[in-house]
């Protein structure tokens, strides 16, 4: 009995429980919808006028123009006439009801019915495939929003979608909307939409062409006439059938209307500059703050320069291949870019995006690195099988040429010696070269990274090779010379850094001189111009890659043939298709500058001097010289009875000059007309080993090495009476 007594109890407290909770949430409700009208009225106030809303612009409008200030492409947002409601074709209201908000007149900004279908769908399949939002909503997005997907971002724009319905009419939110939204190919507004896909005005639109632009809210990429024309029509019939759905149009007409049938007008024609303003303009982030005033960028590009470039890339470059070409001048500007054969077909910039495998251009760093460890042009090194750690590499030739010099081993690029000396020298002390030079790209150091087996960019090769050509200082490539608001005001303007030495200047023109001999009578030769070249071809295995790379005149040039797909191209050779567009473009790239001979010809550091015999023996030899026949040379006057011995001739005073210049300097040391060679080389073992060394300052401490042990004392020379 007394359990039965407090069963009803628990029932009792559980109604209490929910009675509670009921009074809770309408509380909760309340204070909501309180806080929420507080927010609208708070938007609503805050909101611009009419006309101001219709004044804002979207997007920022650009022109770049070249060096010489022609403008080359405007960029930005196209706006066409602004129509009024009254103005605005009614079956082009009807078409944008129908496929964005077909509710538009009913709901008070956000429609519930279409947000709890959105919600609903995103439950079934975990992502967001419905927006939901309504015309207003999209409103307010488009102007005061961004398009992240965030939740505070969707609650922003369902309060200033409330507020617009508070402060302005159906009409008048619809007229923003139809003059605001953005329907791809740059075009904002019905009109303009009309006016670049159609070639007319938005005020006679018919039943298919209005179709085609409510289409393209929804993904104005994707159903762009002007990037798939076919998903545009496609995507117009769909609309087309909403409105039959809805009453809009009758079935007769939805019948009647053919997208398909409807003409557009083709996109303007793009060209290889596009290339050049695709890499330049991203840059604005990072030099300018203004993102809404028109503005005019001044550009480092030359106009004759990317005419000559575009020409070489496509007469050279195989048919089943792609190929690129960046042209810096002295200064790190950018003078000509393409990024493929045909900018429409592929807008992939292989100049600055793609990275593959340089083959033999990358000894340039291998090269650096032994020059800048004491090796010279004129040393002899011996090609010969090589295996380093397993690996064994060949040459092109599949011979080996015994004793060769370092200058015949470059331009031949051979690839023993190469392995060789980046053995020596260091494969990290490679690889650091090559980021010194402004490689970015990883760089691995496996022993076969001295033949090219780390993939890099065009761009940044030809900005290595620009900075061998500057005496060894670092070249920096820039697009933007000068960006300026539409009234004139500067904003920025390109200054020019301090100058950044990334090796000595005897290491640079010892390296101008390998490459000036790779294209005199190494594997360069096709990029002969007429005047002084200095280059390096660069060839993959199976043929996959070619390059050249090169400068004269104070333009540096870099080109690369392949395909995207890495698979070999028959007969492609660095040597070959690459160097001929080097050529083609140089040709004309240079013709208006003056002839530059190369600096190769530098002062060596007192540390990289060979030093005479004396330096090793202490005193000169006190010996008689002799001739070609062995005969003793006597001094005029002394020569010596028969039977007595010869005098020697060390007493011999040598006429000192007024000025003690350098070619006198050179006579008495008995060096050559190289100023940096000396008599009696000493061998590779001998020469200082030094590794990144950026400046020409002999090593702290370093004192001439001692003679061998076992080097031989001065041959003596036996003396014979001459016959009177």
């Amino acid at each position: 009995m007394a359990k039965s007594a407090s069963s009803p109890a628990p029932a009792h407290s559980a109604k209490r429980v929910l009675v509670r909770s009921a009074k809770i949430g309408i509380y909760l409700g309340i204070v909501a919808l309180i806080a929420l009208a507080i927010a609208v009225w708070t938007a609503r106030t805050s909101l611009p006028s009419f006309e101001e809303m219709k004044q804002t612009p979207n997007g920022q409008m650009i022109r770049v123009r070249a060096a010489d200030g022609t403008v080359l492409v405007s960029l930005g947002p196209s706006f066409g006439e602004w129509l009024t409601s009254d103005e605005i074709p009614r079956i082009m209201k009807s078409a944008m009801l129908a496929v964005e908000d077909r509710r538009f007149r009913n709901h008070p900004g956000v429609d519930p019915i279409g947000s709890a279908r959105a919600i609903k769908v995103r439950l079934e399949s975990g992502e967001w495939k419905q927006g939901g939002s309504t015309i207003s909503q999209q409103l307010a997005r488009n102007i005061f929003l961004t398009n992240s997907k965030t939740l505070d971002r969707k609650v922003r724009e369902g309060i200033l979608a409330l507020a617009l319905e508070r402060k302005f009419s159906k009409d008048q939110i619809l007229e923003l909307y139809l003059n605001r939204v953005y329907f791809g190919g740059g075009a904002y507004g019905i009109d303009a939409a009309s006016r670049r896909f159609f070639g007319h005005s938005a005020d006679d639109l018919s039943l298919s062409e209005s179709a085609i632009i409510a289409g393209l809210v929804k993904a104005p990429s994707n159903y762009s006439p002007t990037a798939d024309a076919e998903a545009a029509r496609g995507r117009a019939a769909v609309v087309i059938r909403l409105m039959a759905e809805n009453g809009d149009i009758s079935a007769a007409q939805a019948a009647s209307a053919d997208p398909a049938r409807i003409r557009l007008v083709p996109p303007p024609k793009q060209n290889s500059i596009r290339y050049f303003t695709d890499w330049a303009l991203p840059q604005l982030d990072t030099l300018i703050e203004e993102t809404q005033a028109p503005i005019d960028v001044w550009t480092t590009l030359d106009i004759p320069m990317q005419a000559a470039a575009t020409r070489a890339i496509v007469a050279n470059t195989p048919k089943s291949a792609q190929g690129a070409l960046v042209a810096l001048d002295r200064d790190g500007a950018v003078r000509a870019m393409v990024g493929g054969r045909d900018y429409v077909d592929s807008l992939y910039n292989r100049a600055t995006q793609a990275v593959r495998q340089p083959g033999s251009a990358f000894k340039l760093f291998v090269y650096l690195a032994a020059l800048e460890a004491g090796y010279t042009p004129e040393k002899t090194v011996i090609d010969g099988p090589v295996t380093i750690d397993g690996w064994t590499p060949r040459n092109s030739s599949r011979g080996y040429s015994g004793t060769v010099s370092v200058r015949e081993a470059f331009a031949r690029s051979i690839n023993t010696i190469a392995a060789k000396l980046g053995d020596e020298v260091g494969f990290d002390t490679v690889a650091d070269m090559a980021q010194r030079f402004g490689i970015t790209t990883e760089i691995n150091t496996r022993p076969s990274m001295v033949l090219g087996s780390s993939d890099v960019r065009l761009i940044d090769m030809t900005r290595a090779f620009a900075s061998v050509s500057q005496k060894g200082t670092a070249v920096v490539p820039y697009a933007i010379t000068k960006v300026a608001k539409t009234g004139g005001q500067v904003i920025y303007r390109h200054e020019r850094a301090e100058p950044r030495v990334l090796v000595a200047p005897w290491v640079a023109a010892q390296m101008t001189d390998l490459l000036q001999a790779a294209v005199l009578t190494g594997t360069g030769r096709a990029a002969q111009i007429g005047r002084p070249v200095a280059g390096k071809t660069g060839t993959t295995s199976s043929n996959k890659d070619g390059w050249f790379l090169g400068f004269s005149s104070g333009i540096t040039t870099g080109v690369w043939m392949g395909r995207d797909n890495a698979k070999p191209v028959a007969g492609l050779q660095g040597g070959t298709a690459p160097a001929r567009a080097f050529h083609d473009f140089m040709v004309s790239a240079v013709a208006r500058r003056p002839i530059e001979n190369f600096d190769t010809k530098v002062t060596l550091p007192d540390w990289q001097l060979e030093p005479d015999e004396e330096a090793y023996y202490g005193d000169p030899d006190a010996s008689l010289m002799v001739d070609e026949n062995g005969n003793p040379i006597y001094p005029e006057g002394n020569s010596p009875a028969y039977g007595e011995p010869p005098q020697s001739t060390v007493t011999t005073q040598v006429e000192t000059p007024d000025n003690l210049d350098q070619q006198w300097l050179d006579s008495v040391l008995g060096r050559d007309e190289d100023r940096g060679r000396t008599r009696g080389p000493r061998e590779r073992s001998e020469l200082p080993a030094l590794r990144n060394r950026p400046g020409s300052d002999p090593p702290p401490g370093r004192e001439p090495p001692p003679p061998p042990e076992s080097a031989p004392p001065p041959e003596e020379v036996e003396f014979r009476p001459v016959p009177s």
